[in-house]
């Protein structure tokens, strides 16, 4: 089988970008480059990513893809805090300036609307009405105020290409430029009807440097949550270096360094406690409010807040290893990335503008054939208001903004999304199954009986088994090896440990084979346990784990481990039900023990006795019946394969021990409320992206004809430029505010059973 080769993956910004139009360029000019995969524009984070084969992801090959589309990449492209407040700062500016613009626009554009419409401002004195005063206060305003519209037009012209500063400029260049012949020719065309219309053009462009500036501010609140998150981040750090505490810049810190932290600080790394005792609001990070308790041994995640002691860490991952940086890493890249449900936006986009041109052409020539007196001008304002009103931008900005509202929101709460294609196929899912040891319970198991065959003595029970075990990493394992030393017990020595999944565990001792597990694994060793099975089915009744443990052939007795169920499974799986789902545990345990434990957790099916190797093979069927979408809820590491095979693996994280990069979905917290808020935040977003996409699709459906004056042979109604302008304005500025409901969202969890 062939090698797939690596791919590289480069995330560019990319300056210039205004509507779908612009992110259609810009992906095709990326994927024309050689050895690209793929390429992604995303409007609302203003940035490209990009998938390549190594010797082709050039950065210079690439920036000059993009400018030959007519845009720019910035000499920086790496995302640090320092750069992302250079961003935000560069940002401010643009938001000023297109604030002064308006509001010069607004000031010059008031007395233009009065004098040009005496008629209506009957007040207003002769002199404002004159056509060379309005002339010279439109000027400004349609090539000042205006002018990134007639830039961006005049490069599109230079790259053969449409966008949506195509249709603005022709639109208000042509309300402007038939106003300039009419005041200098004044009896050549008045004599035909027209009058001027520099109000139309001194509006249009007010109206839409003023959306402009809305869109812009509204944007900049879709990627708080980036911003928040690499704020946790503190700049410097108090190092202790022979014996004194030094202030370095924390990008300096290094592996194995000690860092002081006082009461009211963030932790600059992650690390671990080596002297002192706090306790550490984690809530930024994992979603949980409660601060966790840390003393010398604990783990410490860089961003959190230390609240009460002074502490000293050890510094066990730095930079771009660190948790919090991992977080912002996978925030980014689901921002980035394309839900399926985007496509028909792109397909649409990519024809949309020539599409609009073709329209108002045929207006223009369908009223000058048709239309009643004036003919030209009506047929001119007319097909003005046409190219103002189609507005490709919402189209672009109706999914990537809820997708980065949605992924930013989610990270907040603890839930880490990896791409917008997971976020969307969360909704859709029909059955959520989870994993029982660390998920459904604690994952920290305890003796809670040890039952020993007749003649033996309890306490050899426990230590044979526990001296086994001793090889083990297994939770159950661990517990007995615990309870042992607990009692004090002397554990023998043994050689030649070997685990067999799913099965048990065996060593070798001078007497012989000693054996631990499962009924099967001791008739499979030639071991009678038939004494002991009443009790066991007794002791897994109540949810216990039985353990057998054999020696020299015979039977030796039984313990019995429980692992304490998490005190929010029966409310996270009640809300699950609510919420339409049906919801399955999986577990290697024996059925009685499982049956008990999914009674506690109010799950009614249960897939018991299932080998380690058999948990992907479990999702596949599940799918396989009717064609249902699954989701998988493991640690995200011994149920691997389950959480690839299923339709939306999530991970339950733990802090500092997280398996990011093993689901679509990591809750960083291993509380189970987190898989409640990632279906309703899905479910949310989703929502909110198709009404953002039902408002684009149906804005221009229902305005572009409207503009065109298919209500005036019923009516006798036409669509100024001037509302035109407004109504394309606020189009882009109510699906990015939509979007922006999703950073007030909260998972409820509650109600009762379905």
């Amino acid at each position: 089988m062939a090698v797939p080769e690596p791919k590289t993956r480069v995330e560019l910004p990319v300056q210039g970008m205004h509507c779908a139009a612009c992110v259609g360029k810009v992906e095709r000019a990326l994927r024309a480059v050689p050895g690209v995969e793929d390429a992604n524009a995303n409007l609302a984070t203003g940035r490209a990513t990009v998938w390549a084969r190594p010797e082709s992801a050039d950065l210079a090959t690439l920036r000059r893809a993009v400018e030959g589309a007519g845009y720019a990449v910035p000499e920086e492209i790496e995302r640090t805090p320092e750069s992302e407040a250079r961003d935000r700062a560069a940002r401010a500016s643009l938001d000023r300036s297109l604030l002064v613009k308006a509001l010069v626009g607004a000031a010059l554009s008031v007395p233009v609307l009065i004098g040009g419409m005496r008629e209506i401002f009957t007040w207003a004195p002769a002199w404002l009405g004159n056509p060379w005063l309005l002339w010279v206060l439109t000027t400004p305003v349609q090539f000042w105020v205006g002018g990134q519209f007639h830039a961006g037009f005049a490069r599109d012209l230079r790259h053969r290409s449409a966008s949506m500063d195509t249709l603005v400029s022709l639109g208000t260049n042509a309300a402007y430029f038939f106003s300039v012949a009419v005041t200098l020719w004044p009896h050549a065309f008045m004599a035909a009807g027209a009058m001027h219309y520099f109000e139309v053009s001194a509006l249009l462009m007010t109206f839409l440097v003023t959306g402009r500036w809305l869109e812009a501010r509204a944007r900049g609140g879709t990627s708080e949550a980036i911003r928040r998150l690499m704020d946790l981040s503190p700049r410097t750090a108090r190092v202790l270096r022979d014996g004194q505490e030094v202030d370095v810049p924390a990008g300096q810190i290094a592996v194995g360094d000690t860092v002081r932290v006082r009461p009211g600080e963030r932790v600059p790394v992650d690390g671990v406690v080596s002297e002192g005792a706090s306790t550490v609001d984690e809530s930024m990070l994992t979603g949980e409010s409660l601060p966790v308790e840390k003393r010398p041994g604990s783990s410490v995640v860089g961003g959190s807040v230390n609240r009460t002691g002074s502490v000293v860490v050890r510094a066990t991952r730095v930079g771009a290893d660190t948790v919090l940086a991992r977080i912002v890493r996978l925030v980014e890249e689901a921002q980035g990335s394309k839900a399926p449900i985007q496509r028909i936006a792109d397909r649409v986009a990519a024809v949309f503008v020539p599409v609009v041109l073709v329209i108002a052409s045929v207006t223009f020539v369908a009223w000058l054939w048709l239309g009643p007196d004036p003919v030209f001008v009506r047929a001119l304002t007319i097909a003005v208001g046409v190219l103002v009103i189609a507005c490709p931008c919402a189209m672009g900005l109706a999914t990537p903004t809820a997708i980065m509202v949605g992924t930013g929101r989610g990270a907040e709460l603890g839930v880490l999304i990896r791409s917008a294609a997971a976020l969307e196929l969360l909704h859709k899912v029909e059955v959520v199954v989870f994993d029982k040891t660390g998920t459904l319970t604690v994952g920290k198991p305890t003796v809670t009986d040890v039952v020993p065959a007749s003649g033996v003595e309890e306490a050899d029970v426990l230590a044979v088994a526990a001296a086994v075990e001793q090889g083990s990493e297994h939770p159950l394992g661990e517990a007995i090896v615990s309870e042992a030393k607990t009692r004090g017990l002397a554990l023998p020595p043994l050689h030649g440990f070997r685990a067999l999944g799913g099965f048990g565990v065996e060593a070798q001792d001078a007497a012989g084979r000693i054996v631990l597990g499962n009924a099967r694994f001791m008739m499979a060793r030639g071991i009678d346990v038939s004494a002991l099975e009443a009790p066991a089915r007794e002791l897994a009744a109540t949810g216990k784990t039985t353990v057998f443990v054999g020696a020299g052939g015979r039977a030796l007795g039984l313990i019995a481990v429980a692992d304490r169920l998490k005190p929010e499974a029966p409310g996270a799986v009640r809300a699950l039900r609510t919420l339409g789902l049906q919801v399955v545990m999986l577990t290697g345990d024996a059925r009685p023990t499982a049956e008990a434990v999914a009674r506690g957790a109010g799950i009614e099916h249960v897939l018991a006795e299932v080998l380690p190797d058999g948990k992907a093979a479990e999702i596949k069927r599940l799918q396989e019946n009717g064609g249902r979408l699954v989701a998988m809820v493991g640690d995200g590491i011994n149920d691997a394969p389950a959480l690839a095979q299923a339709s939306v693996g999530i991970a339950m994280g733990s802090g500092t021990d997280v398996a990011m990069e093993a689901a679509d979905v990591t809750l960083m917290s291993g509380n189970l409320a987190g898989v409640v808020a990632a279906v309703l935040l899905s479910r949310h977003t989703i929502r909110i992206i198709r009404e953002n996409l039902a408002w684009a699709f149906g804005y221009n459906l229902l305005l572009v004809p409207v503009a065109a004056g298919a209500l005036y042979p019923l009516w006798g109604i036409t669509l100024s430029p001037i509302l035109a302008g407004l109504a394309m304005a606020l189009s882009s500025v109510s699906v990015v505010a939509n979007s922006l409901r999703l950073r007030r969202f909260s998972p409820a969890l509650s109600g009762p059973a379905s």
